[in-house]
């Protein structure tokens, strides 16, 4: 099933809290999340939805099976902020 992009899901989203997202990343993208998400083509969270992140580039951990999100649609990637899809 996809990751619907809706507001309910961009705040459950863990991603900011992931080990892997840098500091530098965190104060570009900061906690706002637009009231609608479903038109956009990216957003620096809720990967496994969108794409791959543009800020991050080295895995230093991964919280995707920790996430509601993730147990929410049964998905069983990792890493969605490197590879779109979860996919190497």
């Amino acid at each position: 099933m996809r990751v619907e992009k809706n507001l309910e899901n961009a705040k459950a989203c863990v991603c900011l809290s992931c080990p892997s997202y840098s500091t530098h990343c965190k104060g570009k993208n900061g906690q706002n999340i637009p009231f609608d998400v479903s038109h956009l083509k990216h957003l620096e969270r809720l990967f496994c939805a969108f794409e791959k992140s543009n800020c991050i580039h080295e895995h230093k951990g991964c919280l995707c099976e920790h996430c509601p999100v993730y147990k929410k649609y049964n998905l069983s990637q990792e890493e969605y902020c490197l590879f779109t899809g979860g996919l190497k």
